[in-house]
């Protein structure tokens, strides 16, 4: 059988905005690719690149002629998705339609079309597609707590569970990168101090080597997706895999890398004796970098150049709204840590919509306080399958909250007048790109590069000082509440 497996297109304009500074693989594709073994075939399609996603998925269905067709899918592309599964079902009745991913697994739902799909896979989906292709194959029916026949009372039993937990690491397929254009993929570079840049987008690869994360962060959804647990790969395995990725440049997807100090240092240690050089992002909390700051220096060693750190607050009641589990002192020490060891920090800060004006302002003067630091700030939004989304539903302002659920849009109303709230919010970006360190650290670049830059950046800020024109009319009347 011919597979398809493909990445839909973005509908947001906000997104597309930041995907002129960030643009990673499909990973999630490519690992479940290489779940697809002959003598089936299979390719990817990325329609986040271009325009006219549409075309570009009938010419690719009319040239491969696919059996099955797999749509990646997080909880802002649904509507993309049942889209792009409309076309399909036109062109080619006969193929079998699955969609798995984020949005897939913790509301399934949303997916339950029979008009458009077939099958919704929940959890690890390299995992999921053996199964499906060899009971396909085999002409058996399917369905269990990893793949969901659409419209079936088996359906309706199986999607009232939590998505199945993540197998063990030896039974998920390695990523099939060769299936995708590698040009295409890159990261924006701060760059060392007084550091010449050949590119400010170099080409990255993305690599997990987890799952999971113990926290139970108000606002995350990963300890529900991984039942808590944070499943690990052995460090030569992720060895083997650096070594073999061809880009110089790695974007660990990991939730957190270093939760585990051992696992991360045995990593570093392995790659150093080997002589991998590479540098990396990675994300990672803060009070692992204030509990561990030697493993961060071994990593710097190791070729780590950012660590991207959900800071999101600076004060106190905050982060305990948060359950963030980290008080103040902890955030300020670990970017200490950071910038001692010469690391750039990305800081991840949230906007909650109950913000004043003077709570921006304060906000302003904390991105003042750790800068230099790359900076980027985000709505406190409740993810689809927390318990914050239950207790809060009935406030939203979106009528297809899965839609809007980008972390930038709000679901909740503001306290200012929604058109007020994000040109403060536009500031906060502004202020931001003020403090990075490559202006800091007076970072050659190309001009080219400059210009790309600074285009892009002027076309964000201008998408998010209008990002209130997305929401409907009424509600905009929701936001703007007294004090």
């Amino acid at each position: 059988m011919n597979v398809l497996l493909v990445r839909p297109h973005l509908i947001l304009a906000l997104s597309r905005r930041f995907n002129s500074f960030l643009h990673l693989e499909p990973l999630d594709l490519e690992i479940v690719a290489g779940g697809v073994e002959p003598p089936h075939r299979v390719e990817i399609l990325d329609l986040s690149h271009g325009r006219r996603p549409f075309a570009v998925l009938r010419r690719k269905l009319a040239s491969f002629r696919p059996d099955v067709v797999g749509f990646g899918c997080y909880s802002n592309q649904a509507a993309a998705v049942r889209e792009l599964a409309g076309v399909v079902r036109q062109v080619l009745p006969a193929a079998k339609i699955a969609v798995g991913g984020v949005h897939a697994s913790i509301a399934p739902q949303d997916l339950n079309r029979p008009e458009r799909f077939d099958y919704v896979v929940r959890g690890e989906g390299s995992v999921a597609i053996r199964r499906l292709l060899a009971a396909l194959a085999a002409g058996k029916p399917i369905a269990d707590e990893g793949v969901l026949p659409v419209g079936t009372p088996e359906f309706d039993r199986l999607a009232a569970d939590p998505p199945p937990a993540h197998p063990d690491y030896r039974e998920v397929a390695k990523p099939r990168r060769d299936l995708v254009d590698r040009s295409k993929y890159f990261c924006i570079w701060s760059g060392k101090p007084d550091e010449r840049l050949a590119s400010l987008y170099p080409r990255v690869a993305s690599m997990r080597t987890s799952v999971g994360c113990p926290r139970r962060c108000s606002f995350c959804v990963v300890h529900y997706l991984a039942h808590g647990r944070y499943i690990q790969r052995d460090p030569e395995d992720v060895a083997e895999e650096i070594a073999s990725i061809p880009e110089d440049y790695i974007y660990f997807v990991d939730d957190e890398m270093f939760i585990n100090p051992v696992r991360a240092e045995a990593i570093a240690r392995r790659l150093i004796e080997r002589g991998i050089r590479k540098q990396y992002i990675s994300w990672a909390r803060s009070d692992t970098i204030c509990a561990h700051p030697d493993l961060f220096r071994l990593w710097k060693q190791a070729g780590l150049q950012v660590v991207y750190v959900g800071l999101e607050s600076m004060e106190e009641d905050a982060l305990k709204g948060f359950n963030k589990g980290v008080d103040p002192d902890t955030n300020r020490r670990a970017v200490e840590i950071l910038r001692e060891i010469g690391i750039v920090l990305h800081s991840a800060l949230i906007v909650n919509p109950d913000f004043t004006k003077e709570d921006f302002v304060r906000l302003r003067r904390t991105v003042e306080r750790i800068a230099p630091a790359e900076m980027s700030f985000t709505v406190l939004s409740p993810s689809p399958g927390t318990d914050y989304w239950r207790e809060t539903c009935d406030r939203f302002i979106a009528p297809d909250p899965y839609a809007f659920y980008d972390c930038m849009h709000t679901l909740l109303p503001t306290r200012l007048p929604l058109p007020e709230f994000y040109r403060y919010f536009a500031l906060l970006y502004l202020h931001g790109f003020r403090h990075n360190p490559w202006r800091a650290h007076r970072v050659k670049v190309p001009f080219r590069d400059m210009l790309r830059l600074m285009w892009s950046g002027l076309r964000t800020g201008w998408t998010l000082h209008r990002l209130h024109r997305d929401f409907p009319p009424e509600a905009l009347a929701k936001c703007g509440r007294p004090e």
